[in-house]
């Protein structure tokens, strides 16, 4: 055996890919003239993937695990090349290793306000911001769509256009969630997780998917929250004089208290005790209560008399559909609690009024 077999026996080709700097995405095996030995030893971790470019085309891709490569473990390749099952030379590749680990903590958030309908404020424009993770999950897609023939691959250089995916989608979902504003907090993780499906949809088509999403933060603009302050705090002070006389007798205690005060705390005391007094004098929550309305007039109810017979009881409203109808005239017979005996509606102050806009009875007949 010749020396140059020898050392073609002891230099065994070894390809693998360690790294340390947790943003790169994809890391191209880096040999001159891209020359791989035949029955190479190829080490793919776990979290990596082999993707073998022959010539331009994507050949074999190789999954965690120890591979001598031959005829026999690089069937594409090996399509490619016309080998036989003799053949021994050196050959021309590519090798991608692809990170198929979790990139996670990436930023996200909203350039420009989202608006949105609130069904309690109406239109409104809000800003969110939090953090999503990114995966691997086709590799050979991911080389051809995204990667092409970058040495090296970082997340930074995908980044941005998922950033804009998740802020479109997010202001798709959170315009059709129709949450009001005031409970978007408490349901947050429901609208992450419908955001990220939306998301890894879109990241399909680039061999990537969001297995996480997180709404940190969802802010209102300053006059909203002002207002929605505002509002709050008289939630928590409740009835507006009642917080008056409390900050009023505080204020006399503490002028009470405060010996440097003299007659002028007394004053002022007495001030504000003169002044609190008048305002409870006042009608209003926090004074005396207003005199109770009198109660309102009992309505009568009548009855009717006509051919020896009674009926009712009718109520003035039934009285004045009757009267418009016929059914009711003049000349009836009427009587309500406390008249005295029976009367004809037209002598009755209160029903004669029914016949103003009624015709006269009809003529004779001659």
């Amino acid at each position: 055996m010749g020396i140059f077999d020898f050392l073609s026996g002891e230099f065994i080709d070894v390809i693998h890919w360690t790294d340390d700097t947790r943003d790169t995405m994809v890391w191209r095996f880096e040999r001159e003239g891209h020359e791989i030995k035949y029955g190479a030893k190829l080490t793919v971790r776990e979290g990596q993937a082999a993707v073998f470019v022959h010539e331009g085309q994507l050949a074999d891709v190789f999954t965690p695990g120890l591979y001598m490569l031959e005829t026999n473990n690089m069937p594409v390749l090996t399509t490619l090349q016309h080998w036989d099952h003799g053949f021994r030379s050196p050959f021309k590749s590519e090798i991608y290793f692809v990170n198929t680990t979790r990139f996670t903590d990436l930023k996200w958030g909203t350039k420009n306000p989202v608006m949105l309908r609130d069904p309690e404020f109406g239109p409104l424009r809000l800003r969110a911001f939090g953090t999503f993770a990114i995966r691997v999950t086709d590799p050979a897609k991911f080389l051809v769509e995204i990667v092409g023939t970058d040495g090296e691959f970082t997340r930074d250089e995908i980044a941005f256009q998922i950033r804009n995916i998740i802020v479109q989608e997010f202001s798709r979902v959170i315009a059709r969630s129709g949450i009001p504003v005031l409970d978007m907090a408490a349901n947050t993780d429901d609208l992450g997780k419908l955001v990220a499906t939306e998301v890894s949809k879109a990241l399909a088509a680039y061999g990537l998917t969001m297995p996480e999403f997180y709404i940190e933060n969802i802010s209102l603009p300053p006059a909203v929250e002002k207002a929605l302050d505002k509002r709050t705090s008289m939630g928590i002070v409740g009835d507006l004089g009642r917080f008056t006389q409390y900050s009023a007798a505080e204020a006399m205690t503490e002028a009470a208290q405060n010996p440097a005060g003299g007659g002028m705390a007394a004053g002022l005391g007495a001030g504000m005790g003169m002044a609190m007094g008048a305002q409870m004098a006042q009608p209003g929550p926090w004074g005396a209560a207003p005199a109770a309305p009198p109660p309102p007039p009992v309505e009568h109810v009548w009855h009717i008399a006509e051919k020896g017979e009674t009926r009712g009881p009718f109520s003035r409203a039934d009285l004045g559909r009757m009267a418009a109808d016929g059914t009711l005239r003049r000349e009836t017979f009427v009587w309500t609690a406390g008249q005295d005996g029976w009367k004809r509606a037209e002598e009755v102050t209160e029903l004669a009024q029914l016949f103003t806009v009624a015709p006269p009875p009809p003529p004779p007949e001659s």
